[in-house]
C-alpha cells in the first residue's frame, strides 16, 4: 500500500500546458492501450450518447431514502438522470430496458482503492515484481482493475495512493474514454514523514540512490509538508492522502504511532484545503486521528485503535470514518492460506483485527458518519462489493450501508451535486442487483447491470430489448 518510486515525466492534463518528456516506450503503449481498449468499449457499449433508455425493474433505491420504491424506473437522457421513482413517465420512443425482479440503485463508490496496485498471495513476489515490472506493465495491470472494479458496480472510486503517475495516467485515459473504468479521484502519492508508511521501508540504505523527500511525498517540518502537498496538485491530484500513523504493512514503524507533529497536520490541512483539495488520513492510531480531526481532516482510514474521545471529536467535526473492513478481510485469508507475511507484519494485523470491530461498532453507536471504502489490493480488486456485508454483519442497517457506498460516499468526495443518488440532472450512473438487498446484501456482490454516465458496461439480464 506505499507510494514508492518516482517518475520525472510531467502530468499533461487540460489545465496544465506544460509540455513534458515521455520516454518512447510509455508513448508506445499508451497508443496500444487507447487503440485496444477504446475500440472495445465502442463496440460492448450497447446505449450510444444522445438517446433516451428508459430503465425498468421490480424496486429501486435512489441512494438517499429510508425505503425502496416500487416500481423502480430511471429515465436517461443524454447521459443524465431526467426522472426517476415509481411514476417516471417513459417518453415515446425511449429505448425500454426491463431488468425484471432485480433492484435499481446508484452506481456504487469505493472512497479507499488503490487501482494501481496488484493483490498478491506471495509477500516476496510482490515485493520483486514492484522493483522489476516496468512501468507500462504496472499500467496495463491497473486497467484490468479498473475494469474488474467497474464490472462489479463500482462507477466512482478514490484512489489513495499510487506510485510513477500511474494513477493519474489511469484517470485521463478513463475519463477520455480510453479505457473502461470507474471515475477515479486520485492523490499521485501519499504524504508522510521520514520512516514512516508512506516512505518506502524495509530496504537497506541507498538502495535507490538518494533518500525520498518531498517528490516522493515524504516530508518533514511544516514547509516541506506544504511543498509536498504543493507537488502533489502540481502534477494532477484530486485529492490528498496523508500517512498519519504507522501501518500494517509497513516494515519498520508500529501501527498505532502518530507520524507528524500538528504543526505539521495543520500545515498540510490547510494547504490542502487552500487549494481546494480534500484530504483523507491514514490513521490507526488514536493520537494520530486526533491530530488528524483537530486540523480539519476530511476522512479517517482504517482507525483500528480510535478511542472514544477520537470518536467524539469526528462526530463533533462531521469526519468521515472509512473503515476499509475488508482489508482486515483480505489479510485474515492471506494468513490463513499460510502466505509468508514477515512476523512483524503479522502481529500488527493480528492487533488491528482484534480491535477495528469494535472501533467500527462504537462509531456506529455514536452516530459517526460511515463511508465505504475497502484498500483494494490488500484483497482481490473486483470483490469491492463485499464490504457491504462486512458493516451489515457488525450492526449497521441494510439501507444505512447502502447509502455509506452511494450517497454519503458522494458527499465525502465533494460529488454530491454530480453522482450517489438517482435523481433527475445527475450523471446515469446505475447498477442493477437481482432481488431485493434489504433483505439480502449480498445480493449486492451480483451486479448483472452497470451503467456509467449512460453507457451501458454489463448487461447480464436476457431480457434487455
Amino acid at each position: 500500500m506505499l507510494a514508492s518510486g518516482y517518475c520525472r515525466v510531467r502530468h499533461f492534463d487540460e489545465g496544465d500546458k506544460t509540455m513534458c518528456r515521455v520516454p518512447a516506450l510509455f508513448l508506445l503503449t499508451s497508443m496500444v492501450i487507447a487503440q485496444t481498449y477504446g475500440q472495445a468499449q465502442k463496440s460492448d457499449n450497447k446505449t450510444p450518447e444522445h438517446k433516451t433508455v428508459v430503465l425498468k425493474a421490480a424496486r429501486l433505491f435512489d441512494g438517499k431514502s429510508n425505503t425502496l420504491v416500487t416500481p423502480g424506473v430511471v429515465i436517461v437522457v443524454d447521459g443524465k438522470i431526467s426522472s426517476a421513482g415509481a411514476n417516471a413517465a417513459a417518453p415515446a420512443g425511449a429505448e425500454v430496458i426491463d431488468l425484471g425482479d432485480a433492484t435499481l440503485m446508484p452506481g456504487f463508490i469505493d472512497a479507499h482503492t488503490h487501482l494501481t496496485m496488484m493483490y498478491t498471495n506471495d509477500y516476496k513476489q510482490a515485493a520483486l515484481d514492484g522493483l522489476q515490472k516496468t512501468i507500462p506493465e504496472q499500467t496495463l495491470d491497473a486497467i484490468a482493475n479498473a475494469k474488474i472494479t467497474l464490472m462489479a458496480g463500482f462507477t466512482t472510486v478514490r484512489d489513495v495512493g499510487s506510485r510513477d503517475f500511474i494513477d493519474v495516467g489511469l484517470r485521463n485515459a478513463i475519463r477520455n474514454g480510453k479505457v473502461p473504468g470507474p471515475r477515479m479521484l486520485v492523490c499521485v502519492h501519499a504524504i508522510g514523514a521520514t520512516g514512516g508508511h508512506c516512505d518506502e521501508t524495509g530496504y537497506r540504505s541507498g538502495v535507490f540512490g538518494k533518500e525520498t523527500g518531498p517528490e516522493e511525498g515524504v516530508a518533514n517540518g511544516a514547509d516541506q509538508v506544504r511543498y509536498a502537498v504543493r507537488l502533489a496538485h502540481k502534477y494532477g491530484a484530486d485529492i490528498i492522502k496523508t500517512c498519519a500513523s504507522g501501518g500494517v504493512l509497513s516494515l519498520a514503524d508500529d501501527v498505532d504511532t502518530p507520524q507528524l507533529t500538528q504543526e505539521e497536520m495543520n500545515a498540510l490541512i490547510d494547504e490542502a484545503h487552500a487549494l481546494h483539495r480534500k484530504v483523507a488520513a491514514h490513521a490507526h492510531g488514536a493520537e494520530a486521528a486526533k491530530r488528524a480531526i483537530r486540523a480539519g481532516v476530511d476522512s479517517i482510514e482504517h482507525g483500528s485503535f480510535m478511542d472514544d474521545e477520537a470518536l467524539d471529536m469526528m462526530k463533533q467535526h462531521g469526519t468521515y470514518y472509512v473503515p476499509t473492513l475488508m482489508a482486515l478481510q483480505g489479510l485474515s485469508e492471506q494468513m490463513q492460506s499460510g502466505m509468508y507475511i514477515p512476523p512483524a507484519i503479522r502481529a500488527k494485523a493480528e492487533q488491528a483485527m482484534t480491535s477495528l470491530h469494535k472501533t467500527f461498532q462504537n462509531a456506529l453507536a455514536k452516530g459517526v458518519k460511515v463511508g465505504l471504502g475497502t484498500d483494494a489490493a490488500v484483497y482481490p480488486h473486483g470483490r469491492n462489493a463485499e464490504e457491504f456485508h462486512q458493516m451489515v454483519d457488525l450492526g449497521m442497517q441494510p439501507l444505512a450501508a447502502l447509502k455509506a457506498g452511494t450517497s454519503a460516499d458522494a458527499d465525502l468526495l465533494g460529488l454530491a451535486d454530480k453522482i450517489g443518488t438517482l435523481e433527475a440532472g445527475k450523471f446515469a450512473d446505475v447498477v442493477a442487483v437481482p432481488g431485493n438487498p434489504i433483505e439480502n446484501i449480498r445480493q449486492t456482490e451480483h451486479v448483472f447491470f452497470v451503467m456509467k454516465e449512460g453507457v451501458i458496461y454489463k448487461n447480464e439480464h436476457s431480457s434487455a430489448r
